[in-house]
């Protein structure tokens, strides 16, 4: 199917699903300007679509009431995006049964032609995702989801009974910005009342949870992934380790995991901030990376340093 009929029909897919979107919203989602989106409508009329235009600041576009289209047949592009993102739903915890991915893929063989069942099928029988096995939540917890991406998604806060790794209970009231699943585990990323500060929490953690009719605006542009990432990395362990690394940041990037530590840009290389348990082990990266380094703090790792310099250039004796 071609670029632009696919795109074509992607605006009659999103008003049929939405209702009422405004031009705005409408090239947002589509990646479109405002003059090639209103050749689209165009385009859909001509084909008898019955579209209203209305204009002004509350204005958008909208199918005439009554108005519905047969179901859509899926392209090839279109197919693989579901089935891999079917993939995705087994590994991440958020399906509870296997007996909900297989339903949903028979719903979706149902409606396509053999040749595209069997290239879905081709996907389904022999792709593997390289993710971490995933904690299995209970069924509950997979609703706390359902409950917390609508919260999230309303910008309206939530109360909750939270139990921490040590079997502590607290009553948090919480503004979700987002969620995220990472290494294995679901976490909600959020602006924390008691706290006042940006908190994350594993969902899996959540004993109580309910809505609150307070509304709340979510910061621009927060990565909840890139929070969630850098927090993880930073929690406080028995060493805190400062190192300037002679690169720069994206080559530290290319070779240092982002759950590593926290990597800022310097004026003579780039600050890498870690917290660990074992200083060995860090000096043994440190040899490891491809690029020099100058030890800030602890002491200690100078130690360790020359301790893996020594052990290898003996192994040259």
């Amino acid at each position: 199917m071609a670029k632009p009929t696919r795109r074509i029909l992607a605006v009659l897919e999103l008003l049929q699903t939405y209702g009422q979107l405004s031009g705005t919203e409408l090239s947002s989602r589509l990646g479109l300007d405002r003059r090639t989106l209103r050749r689209y409508i165009v385009a859909l009329e001509e084909l008898g679509i019955p579209i209203m235009t209305e204009r002004g600041r509350y204005g958008g576009y909208t199918l005439m009431p009554g108005f519905k289209l047969q179901p859509m047949m899926f392209d090839e592009n279109e197919a693989m995006a579901l089935s891999m993102g079917l993939l995705g739903a087994k590994h991440s915890g958020l399906v509870h049964t296997t007996a909900a991915i297989a339903s949903a893929q028979a719903k979706l063989e149902r409606v396509m032609p053999t040749a595209l069942k069997q290239k879905v099928r081709a996907i389904a029988e022999t792709v593997t995702l390289d993710m971490l096995p995933s904690r299995k939540m209970l069924e509950d917890k997979n609703n706390f989801l359902l409950s917390l991406t609508t919260a999230a998604s309303n910008q309206q806060q939530i109360t909750m009974q939270y139990k921490t790794a040590n079997d502590v209970t607290s009553e948090r009231e919480v503004n979700p910005y987002g969620l995220a699943f990472y290494l294995g585990y679901w976490y909600i990323v959020g602006f924390c009342q008691v706290r006042q500060d940006v908190r994350t929490f594993r969902v899996d953690r959540i004993v109580q949870l309910a809505p609150l009719t307070v509304g709340f605006e979510r910061p621009k542009e927060f990565n909840v992934l890139n929070h969630l990432r850098h927090s993880i990395a930073m929690l406080p362990r028995e060493f805190s380790v400062k190192v300037l690394l002679y690169t720069d940041l994206q080559t530290a990037h290319a070779n240092i995991a982002h759950t590593f530590g926290l990597l800022v840009q310097a004026e003579n290389g780039v600050i890498l901030h870690h917290e660990c348990s074992e200083l060995a082990w860090f000096a043994r990266q440190l040899a490891f990376w491809p690029f020099e380094f100058k030890v800030y703090h602890p002491s200690q790792l100078h130690i360790e340093v020359k301790q893996v310099a020594a052990r290898l250039l003996k192994s040259l004796d």
